[in-house]
């Protein structure tokens, strides 16, 4: 009789130290701040704000505390899209082109036959042209534009390729089809009605709203925590894609209404048959995140806006965010009307997804054998860490000793531009070589024979190599970034 009894108060109170518990894993995992929210049962059982907004500052985090969004912002442009289709607006096949007539991909197929469900499930082709919008100082219709220069990399809906810049196309159709903007939408139709007081769309409606209880971004640089020179504005320019900001406070609301099906007091925002598009499998997925393949699902797959897979038998839908200096995880087990959301500012903290499967594990009964996910994630990151840094030092085992350029420095100053890539511009100064790529620019340094490395002024990024190209008749002709895209010098 003691042993039911045990397990009948265990899963009554199944949170009973977890606060303990997050507090260690910070410090193994040496999180700066974090913030994280459960919902079961349209009742919020645990919100907490752990440690500071910034490394150095006395602020701490709080319920209140504005993090990064990032990519779980995906799932409110999908909502969109989703209560759009409800008054015929917009239609998940409808192809992109009814949209966006400027349109335009490589292949004149793919351009006719991409739907809007295309674009929210990254199977059109090709993954995230990041170049286009992270630093590259181009308006969102001029990425457009330069689509139909993306070549693709996988044939049409034959796999999935992630994608920020068709989450900001599928982002404009919502706010096209309804003669308005994604901000204003996310405003009018979620924020408003869920009374999400403390979100913003965006970085910079945050600004101008005088925000200043925001999280600073941080990350590992030669194995210390610093704060990062990083904008929050960073994916503005895809904002459907990322570019939201939220508190814990907000994140239970989000919960709430999700796990009620698309309803806010009873009240439904988007119908039914629409809301379970968004977590019905649409692309069948071979693997994503090496945390995803340590609980060895039976499936995995992409819905709209939400990863889809199976955990210990249930049916699971959550969505990571991430971008440089800030992580993010929401997590649904709907038939069980659990959820949570947690928020951290550091790079890429997997500790997220450690304390999303501590919080199934309370709700679903000790796993067998009980696992420690902080102590299971902290190995597999390290070791994944280990070999990346083994494999970059086999790299640069590789450079060859005393060699020089071929030309004076000054012979390879000058302005190089390619119709998908861009401009870069290199100069000379101070007897030094300096390169801008977009908007962002780094100093060079000689690596061997034509080869550049580029150091940037963000600790946090690795060099970028750059290889000169030499025409017969001697002058400097390409600027190519290995692993990346060529320029065209312009005479």
């Amino acid at each position: 009789m003691i042993l039911p009894l045990l397990l009948a108060l265990a899963q009554q109170q199944p949170l009973d130290g977890f606060d303990a518990y997050v507090s260690q894993a910070m410090k193994d995992w040496r999180v700066p701040g974090l913030a994280i929210v459960v919902v079961k049962d349209d009742s919020v059982t645990f919100i907490k704000g752990y440690g500071v907004r910034e490394l150095g500052k006395p602020d701490p985090v709080t319920v209140h505390t504005r993090f990064g969004n990032m990519s779980t912002t995906k799932a409110f442009t999908a909502l969109l899209v989703a209560m759009l289709a409800d008054s015929g607006k917009v239609s998940f096949d409808d192809p992109v082109t009814k949209y966006v007539p400027g349109f335009q991909l490589a292949d004149p197929y793919v351009t006719r036959e991409a739907t809007v469900r295309d674009l929210l499930t990254h199977r059109i082709g090709f993954g995230d042209p990041d170049y286009l919008w992270d630093n590259s100082g181009l308006q969102f219709a001029e990425m457009v534009s330069k689509l139909r220069r993306v070549p693709p990399t996988s044939s049409f809906r034959s796999g999935f390729e992630y994608n920020n810049v068709s989450y900001g196309v599928a982002g404009d159709i919502a706010g096209r089809a309804a003669g308005s903007t994604w901000q204003a939408l996310m405003q009018s139709r979620i924020y408003t009605p869920l009374g999400m007081s403390e979100s913003y769309p965006d970085a910079r409606s945050m600004q101008a709203a005088g925000v200043t209880d925001v999280s600073a971004p941080h990350g590992l640089v030669r194995d210390t925590v610093r704060v990062l020179p990083v904008s929050a504005a960073i994916v503005d320019p895809v904002a459907p894609a990322g570019a939201a900001f939220s508190t814990a406070t907000d994140m239970a609301k989000w919960l709430r209404f999700l796990l009620d099906s698309g309803r806010v007091a009873g009240k439904r925002l988007v119908g039914a048959q629409n809301f379970a598009q968004l977590f019905q499998p649409q692309q069948v997925l071979a693997g994503q995140y090496p945390a995803t393949e340590l609980t060895h699902p039976h499936f995995q797959a992409y819905g709209l806006g939400w990863f889809l897979r199976e955990y210990r038998g249930e049916f699971v839908a959550y969505h990571t965010g991430s971008i440089e200096g800030r992580s993010a995880i929401v997590g649904l087990m709907p038939d069980r009307r659990l959820g949570l959301a947690i928020f951290t500012n550091l790079d890429h903290s997997e500790l997220r997804h450690a304390l999303m499967y501590t919080v199934f594990d309370r709700y679903l009964g000790p796993a067998t054998p009980a696992r420690d996910w902080s102590a299971e994630m902290r190995a597999l990151y390290r070791g994944l860490a280990d070999s990346a840094a083994a494999r970059q030092r086999a790299r640069e085992s590789k450079r060859v000793p005393n060699t020089r350029p071929t030309l004076a420095l000054d012979r390879y100053a000058g302005n190089y531009a390619d119709s998908l890539y861009g401009s870069a511009a290199v100069r000379l100064a101070g007897g030094k070589l300096s390169v801008q790529i977009g908007t962002a620019s780094g100093q060079l340094e000689h690596w061997q024979y034509d080869v550049f490395r580029v150091i940037w002024p963000d600790p946090f990024w690795n060099p970028t190599y750059l290889a000169f190209g030499i025409d017969p008749d001697g002058t400097v002709g390409e600027l190519r970034v290995v692993g990346g895209g060529s320029y065209r010098r312009l005479r």
